[in-house]
């Protein structure tokens, strides 16, 4: 069996690795490494080229990733064929005593057939320790192989603001957990009932043909316990799924729902998808419990059976007390794993379905398709057409917008709430794609750009900044290890926060909690942009980047904008303060989800006055 836990689960989301930068032999020994056995890049001059992590066939994981699990799931099957057929040793034993020990009175004969009985016992109890820690590694095994792709698959597929797929990562427990108790090892005992029935019908043809029609039975039992059971099952799994969504967002918005007395109206929401979820598993588990009590009573019954015809047998003289005695234990031993399958079919449903839910995740995943790692692109944005209808409301959010930006240009997009703006911005990063339309970048649609490549390239601060826990360097990093704290450095001078930075008595070691703490709304903010801004991005896409700055703050984003035009880089901003457009080169404004005007700023600011003059006395100074 392959060892689980020499491999990392990152290690095995990559695939085998691919060949990376080359150094020539007379590199200088104090160039940084980068993970891919090449040399990081200068300061200013980009990202390094890193492996590629998120575009691997997630289907090999499934396939050959697996390939090692499958192995060792088939010497366990093997080892519990031996472990089980060493149990006839016992009733052998028994047979052996009763018909000729106690008939023979040779002490000799009892010493012997101990000696060889206690010697099958003991490898069968330590086969079965063996077979334990087998599954044992075996489920730490699936869960390396399948947590780093089952985590990566989530995050590409929740990209559109759900976080429904990343309950699958609960599946992989479960699954872990299956693979772990009691009821696949009843499964795997299931094979060598035949050879039990086998030494029953050498034992004697009635009592094999009993204990065959009581098999069958069960077997019967066991089919209609997965009917009964299979739709109930998944009923309970669809609400505990969703009730367990409800939790997530309780949690997200703890603080919105005590300030504003809304818990009670959020756990209401909760209880009635936990209610619906009980409720299906309670007649899922009735059924379950009713075969389960239906077999048991069948088995039972067939032990009276044996026993009854057995003792029938004996008096007409066909078979002997140890027979009696050996039947009815090989017999028992026969029905036990059909009957320990009915009790934990529920276990085997639940793991079969977090397979398969997983299986769906990795084999439909966009990240399967391996892209072409392009040049290091230049900034060039092409907007054409944009279409966007989000499934199921049939609502247009955005209709026909095109604009062009060259390397280093600056786009402010302004309109009233409601228009588009956010939904045009995750476009432009890649997160939703339109349904009709392209976007370009350096003429490259963005379905096309390696993930990892174009993420390197793009920086993004949304409406509500989430910060990882971490230090502020490793958020403003992007989490990464493979980087300099030059490169660091630079992407805080760019964003103008390193004095910011320098007032935490840690500085850019200061850690930073779940809930964003130590740091205030525009602190983190301010973090936000200087992580877009990091790695020297071609194309940075800014929500709304100043609506918890102070004036310090503003002044710090202007900063940054001139330092990013001088870079080179294109920005895209949305705001709906007026401050931020004397720092852009053009400005476009949406209205009810199509372009109204687009063109130099000079141009277009007279028109955004002209708005805004229309407005009621002692409105807010706000585009749109």
């Amino acid at each position: 069996m392959r060892d689980g836990l020499t491999s990392s689960p990152a290690d095995e989301a990559n695939g085998p690795a691919k060949t990376g930068t080359v150094l020539p032999p007379d590199a200088p020994d104090d160039v940084p490494a980068t993970t891919d056995g090449g040399r990081a890049p200068a300061q200013g001059a980009g990202p390094a080229v890193q492996r590629r992590t998120a575009d691997r066939d997630f289907r090999e994981v499934l396939g050959r990733g697996l390939a090692g699990v499958r192995t060792s799931l088939v010497n366990v099957a093997m080892f519990s064929f031996f472990i089980n057929v060493l149990v006839l040793a016992v009733p052998i034993y028994l047979f052996s005593i009763s018909d000729r020990v106690l008939t023979s009175r040779s002490i000799d004969t009892l010493i012997m057939l101990s000696l060889i009985v206690a010697g099958a016992i003991f490898i069968h109890t330590l086969l079965d320790t063996i077979r334990r820690y087998m599954l044992t590694r075996i489920a730490v095994e699936v869960e390396t192989k399948l947590g780093a792709p089952v985590l990566s698959a989530a995050a590409k597929a929740s990209q559109n603001g759900s976080s429904r797929e990343f309950q699958i990562l609960g599946d992989l427990q479960q699954l872990r957990a299956f693979l772990t108790g009691p009821v696949i090892l009843t499964m795997l005992d299931t094979p060598v009932a035949p050879i039990y029935l086998a030494a029953v019908f050498l034992i004697h043809p009635d009592l094999g043909w009993i204990v065959a029609s009581t098999g069958a039975l069960l077997l019967a039992i066991a089919i209609l316990n997965q009917r009964l059971t299979a739709v109930a099952f998944s009923r309970a799994n669809a609400y505990g799924t969703r009730a367990n969504l409800q939790a997530d967002a309780i949690a997200r918005n703890a603080q919105v729902l005590n300030a504003m007395g809304m818990v009670p109206e959020a756990v209401q929401i909760w209880g009635r998808e936990t209610a619906e979820s009980l409720r299906a598993q309670i007649v899922a588990q009735d059924r379950n419990v009713l075969m389960t009590g239906i077999s048991k009573f069948v088995r039972l019954m067939t032990q009276v059976a044996i026993l009854g015809w057995g003792a029938w047998l004996s008096i007409e003289g066909t078979l002997t007390g140890g027979m009696i005695i050996a039947a009815s234990i090989v017999g028992s031993r026969a029905l036990a794993p059909i009957e320990g399958t009915i009790e934990g079919w529920r276990n085997f449903i639940q793991a079969r379905l977090a397979y398969a839910r997983i299986k769906s995740l990795l084999q439909t995943s966009p990240l399967n398709f391996d892209r072409l790692r392009l040049p290091r692109p230049q900034g060039r944005v092409t907007v054409e057409r944009l279409l966007y209808v989000p499934p199921p409301t049939k609502k247009v959010i955005l209709n026909g917008i095109s604009f062009q930006l060259s390397p280093g240009e600056s786009l402010a997009i302004v309109g009233s709430s409601g228009t588009g703006k956010s939904t045009l911005a995750r476009m432009l990063v890649g997160s939703i794609y339109p349904t009709a339309g392209s976007i370009r970048l350096d003429m490259m649609d963005l379905r096309n750009w390696d993930a990892r490549q174009f993420g390197e390239s793009v920086g993004y601060l949304p409406q509500d900044v989430q910060l990882f826990p971490g230090s502020i360097k490793a958020n403003i990093a992007r989490m990464r290890e493979d980087i300099t704290d030059a490169m660091v450095f630079e992407a805080a001078e760019l964003a103008d926060i390193h004095e910011m930075v320098s007032q935490f008595s840690q500085g850019y070691e200061t850690q930073i909690a779940m809930d964003g703490s130590p740091l205030s709304g525009g602190q983190k903010q301010r973090l936000g942009l200087a992580r877009a801004f990091f790695g020297d991005p071609r194309l940075v896409v800014l929500d709304e980047p100043n609506a918890n700055l102070d004036t310090a703050g503003e002044l710090a984003l202007a900063k940054a904008l001139v330092r990013a035009k001088a870079r080179g880089i294109t920005v895209v901003a949305i705001t709906q303060r007026p401050s931020l457009l004397r720092h852009v080169d053009k400005i476009m404004i949406l209205k009810d989800g199509s372009v109204q005007s687009i063109g130099k700023r000079d141009d277009i600011i007279p028109i955004l006055m002209g708005q805004a003059g229309n407005g009621r006395p002692g409105e807010p100074a706000t585009i749109g």
